[in-house]
């Protein structure tokens, strides 16, 4: 699921094109070592080719599905842009695992693999240009549909086979979030039915907005310990699943071929609160808003302001904007705002320690139904506002991140007490790409990436990414290349793997697919021959 706001932006109507992004009128100062370079979401497809370049030809016969593809000859282009700057060579250098994330809805409601002899072609060409497995969200919503603790595995027992055959590996999504409601999903996956039944008669299982909108993405933290699940409190059923999808599948634990679990923990399946929805008006780079209004999380507010012994502060921001504001028109995210005055203080650490709970609870679990088995968490990248001093829309996602203070080590904690390696995403984005496209957003995903890379490695958890946008140019593999692997690290860091957003007919696009062969031959450390020098 492709939860990158900037995409939400990119594909409204109206808004600048990518190609050729409107130029500030005055010069934006330079940033570090930042260079300018097409946006990553551009596919090469739509490039025009430079006569520095050269479009390799594959170096054995490709398979059938996509041999009937049309190739890009460079002559018939004009050559429009200048030469590329030099590339780094990655021979030579560790080996990190390539991944490829399988369509939202490969397998439907029913139980049946969609499109699956057409899925077994694409398969076997990842396969034939190195692609170590696949990425497959396991939905809550069609697994436990009906009934409680009644799961139906059919159809992904139907998908692993085919993908065991390939000789592929598995990274699987315990997938507790709604499909449907964010940029990118092309299928609508609800709760299960007897979920939102309980949520027809209490809708508090909900996040809540301050104007009393339910989110029905996923379920509130504030019931992660409440018997409101006919029975059973949230953790309790998100343990179930995973102890219940551990039994059907053992068979591939114990040969490997499921390489690692990632667990769910919020909206988009990503540790966060459903700050921005676009179901709610939101639109790219608004701030966001809190998300504590159900009466589970008000009481746990009031609980902790009693605790502190300030009782007049069990309330949320009342100055906080709304989710398309910006950060500089509120009184409590602008520069020297209430988010740093005391109350502030007291406020975003609850709401942040909410989310660090959250994941301690469910992650205890995660373990114990995997146990001897590699978990990993999903963290989104909100990149925008990163170079005001607030960081308002990380506060608001429930990363409290301001420029006075470290919003990830803590959350790198919770990950390294139960073993869990962290995910990130935004790994192909520049800067300055970012600047030239909506230089109001005062973004840096480079800024971002590094931190929480840094933050991770120092608490000494391993470390996984993906793109947030669809991705198929050179630049942008580029960038992942450079985050996968720093360069003069002391330490010789480097991810523990990448997992590629998404399988679409686009990337098998010839030229788009040459270039993506290329990209995963230098994340095996493998010698490239076209590399610009």
């Amino acid at each position: 699921m492709i939860s990158s706001p900037a995409l939400f932006f990119l594909l409204q109507p109206g808004r600048p094109s990518i190609a050729a992004p409107p130029l500030p009128s005055s010069p934006a100062p330079p940033l570090r070592g930042i260079s300018i370079s097409p946006v990553a979401a551009r596919p090469i497809s739509s490039l025009r080719s430079s006569s520095s370049i050269r479009i390799i030809s594959p170096p054995h016969a490709l398979p059938d599905p996509l041999l009937s593809l049309p190739s890009m000859d460079p002559q018939e282009v004009p050559d429009l842009l200048p030469p590329r700057p030099p590339e780094r060579d990655f021979a030579g250098t560790p080996y990190v695992p390539v991944y490829v994330m399988l369509p939202l809805g490969v397998v439907n409601g029913n139980g049946e693999v969609v499109d699956a002899d057409v899925l077994v072609g694409q398969l076997r060409v990842l396969k034939a240009a190195g692609v170590d497995g696949v990425m497959v969200d396991c939905w809550w919503g069609n697994v436990e549909a009906h009934r409680p603790q009644e799961y139906n595995w059919t159809g992904y027992k139907r998908l692993f086979h085919m993908i065991r055959e390939l000789k592929l590996k598995l990274q699987v999504v315990m997938s507790f979030h709604e499909c449907g409601g964010n940029v990118g999903d092309d299928v609508s996956i609800p709760l299960p039915h007897w979920v939102t039944e309980i949520g027809r008669s209490n809708p508090d299982i909900y996040f809540t907005d301050r104007a009393g909108r339910r989110n029905t993405e996923c379920l509130s933290w504030g019931i992660d310990k409440e018997r409101v699940l006919q029975g059973r409190t949230g953790v309790e059923v998100y343990f179930d699943y995973m102890r219940s999808f551990r039994v059907e599948f053992d068979e591939y634990f114990q040969d490997g071929i499921i390489s690692e679990i990632e667990i769910g923990l919020g909206a988009c399946g990503e540790l966060r609160y459903p700050s921005y929805p676009a179901k709610h008006g939101w639109k790219y780079p608004g701030i966001g808003e809190f998300q504590c209004y159900d009466r589970y999380l008000q009481k746990s507010l009031r609980r902790a302001a009693e605790a502190r012994g300030h009782t007049i502060w069990a309330r949320a921001p009342d100055s906080a904007g709304h989710y398309n504001s910006e950060p500089n028109l509120t009184g409590f995210f602008s520069d020297g705002g209430d988010y740093d005055s005391y109350y502030g203080r007291f406020f975003l650490n609850w709401y942040s320690q909410v989310l660090v709970d959250h994941a301690d609870r469910v992650l205890m679990l995660a373990r114990l139904a995997f146990e001897g088995s590699d978990i990993a968490v999903k963290v989104s990248g909100v990149h925008w506002w990163y170079k005001t001093a607030s960081h308002a829309a990380e506060l608001t996602a429930g990363f409290y991140n301001p420029c006075n203070r470290d919003g990830y080590a803590s959350i790198a904690a919770v990950l390294k007490k139960h073993g869990a390696a962290l995910n990130f995403t935004c790994v192909e984005l520049r800067t300055m790409d970012q600047h030239e496209v909506f230089p109001e957003a005062f973004a840096d995903p480079e800024g971002l990436v590094w931190q929480v890379l840094n933050a991770a490695w120092d608490a000494g958890i391993p470390v996984a990414s993906e793109n947030a946008l669809p991705c198929y140019d050179r630049d942008g593999f580029n960038k992942i290349l450079e985050n996968a692997k720093p360069l003069n690290d002391p330490d010789g860091r480097h991810l523990l793997g990448f997992t590629y957003l998404r399988l679409t007919k686009v990337l098998f696009e010839r030229a788009n697919f040459l270039e993506f062969e290329r990209f995963v031959k230098r994340m095996h450390g493998e010698a490239v021959l076209d590399l610009q020098v």
